[in-house]
């Protein structure tokens, strides 16, 4: 009897030191572990980040394609093939994404456009900031929408492309009212303009020269604040 105890006593010790090593192994490796967990789960996070950024860039080209399509040729021009010819995208990606070309065009109303990324809050009203205000206004336009297109979005009278107006046209006309409204309060500006109608000979000016002819945006900008300065200074 004082055998079995013996021996199971030492058992008992043997297992108990099995275990704390186990413990005490598990336990110096915590760290590292903890770390190497830390850093996958990064891995992971950042992969897939990537993959919503190719994913949004991707739907981006195929819509923007589909605008201009719209833009120049009219929306019953849309096809698959032409949208895929015009954006570089693969017929079998738009296809994963889209089931055909209605699906695009409801898309292409009821998409989140991005912030504008015009803003003037920190231009101090004068005249070499105009300049740089409408060569902004251009670019942002034609990375956004395209240039062709913003006529076609602000004619459309039926609705259609309301969404992009709210999103796209509007931010960038209430920065420039902004612009103009701060000029005026430092006495930079005259009063009593009617910025609608300054907005709009900015937005047609803008599409005649891209339309008509190949001067860069920099150079209709320079034109462009010729032509203004002199009826908004104070």
């Amino acid at each position: 009897m004082d055998d079995n105890s013996s021996a199971s006593r030492r058992l008992d010790a043997s297992t108990t030191l099995e275990q704390a090593t186990v413990t005490a192994v598990a336990s110096a490796q915590t760290p590292e572990r903890a770390a190497q967990r830390a850093q996958s789960r990064a891995h992971i996070q950042a992969h897939l980040q990537r993959g919503e950024r190719r994913r949004e860039e991707t739907d981006r080209k195929i819509l923007q394609a589909t605008l201009q399509i719209v833009a120049s040729q009219g929306i019953g021009a849309v096809t698959i093939e032409e949208v895929a010819r015009r954006s570089g995208v693969a017929k079998t990606t738009i296809y994963r994404r889209y089931r055909n070309t209605d699906d695009m065009l409801h898309r292409l109303r009821t998409m989140q456009w991005p912030e504008s990324i015009l803003d003037t809050a920190d231009l101090e009203p004068n005249r070499g900031n105009l300049r740089r205000m409408l060569e902004s206004i251009t670019s942002q336009f034609d990375e956004e929408i395209g240039l062709k297109a913003v006529g076609v979005v602000l004619s459309a009278s039926n609705g259609y492309f309301e969404q992009i107006v709210a999103q796209v046209i509007q931010p960038v006309k209430q920065h420039v009212s902004d612009f103009f409204i701060r000029g005026q309060q430092a006495g930079v500006f005259r009063s009593g303009l009617d910025l609608g109608f300054i907005f709009a000979t900015i937005i047609g000016s803008m599409m005649a020269n891209h339309a008509l002819t190949e001067e860069t945006s920099a150079s209709w900008a320079v034109k462009m604040t010729d032509l203004l300065w002199p009826m908004i200074a104070a």
